[in-house]
């Protein structure tokens, strides 16, 4: 059976960022990641001396993650760095991520985030859940308009990240998605038995 696609984004979903400063939420463990380790939010022509990010963690969401019913797949824009620095501390496997290419952080002039087709074009139709602390209504309008399975675009608070209503809500929509769309069909001279 096919499963839905639960497209993560890490900052803010799994790493309240905004948070009070001094204070690490209940149950978050902290990271140190360089700034010169490939994460996006490095400027070029800084010194690679400033100090490193601080990214807090709750090792029990990649539990609950892996129990919802879904492939998981990185929305983020540590991208595949997520799987060096961010999986580990979860207890998740290393995980397929959007490459959001000349994407990243190119704002559109129609309002929708720089994340959203790429996700839209990524899915192809599957059912998706997006996790993110940056959507908008108009995201929801142009996934509504252009992607031909469900969509649940899933606003998490940077300053909380993901609480059990959260998972409550996905793992709802990772099973109405999934009774709703069929398995995939094998293609003659690709394991069907008739090849």
């Amino acid at each position: 059976m096919n499963r839905p696609l639960l497209f993560l984004d890490v900052d803010g979903p799994l790493n309240p960022y905004a948070a009070q400063p001094e204070r690490r939420p209940d149950g978050y463990t902290t990271i140190r990641v360089p700034r010169d380790s490939g994460t996006s939010d490095e400027c070029p022509g800084l010194s690679s001396r400033r100090r490193p990010l601080r990214v807090w963690l709750n090792p029990e969401h990649g539990r609950h993650l892996l129990q919802l019913g879904f492939e998981l797949c990185w929305a983020t824009t540590w991208m595949s760095k997520a799987n060096q620095w961010i999986a580990p501390v979860l207890g998740l496997p290393e995980l397929p991520f959007v490459d959001f290419g000349d994407a990243l952080f190119q704002e559109r002039p129609d309002g929708v985030h720089w994340k959203t087709s790429r996700l839209v074009d990524y899915a192809d139709g599957r059912p998706f859940a997006w996790v993110d602390d940056e959507q908008s209504d108009l995201d929801q309008v142009y996934v509504t308009a252009h992607h031909l399975g469900p969509g649940l675009l899933h606003h998490v608070n940077p300053r909380i990240g993901l609480r059990e209503n959260d998972f409550h809500a996905l793992a709802d929509f990772a099973r109405s998605s999934s009774s709703t769309f069929p398995p995939a069909q094998p293609s003659p001279g690709r394991g069907s038995p008739s090849a």
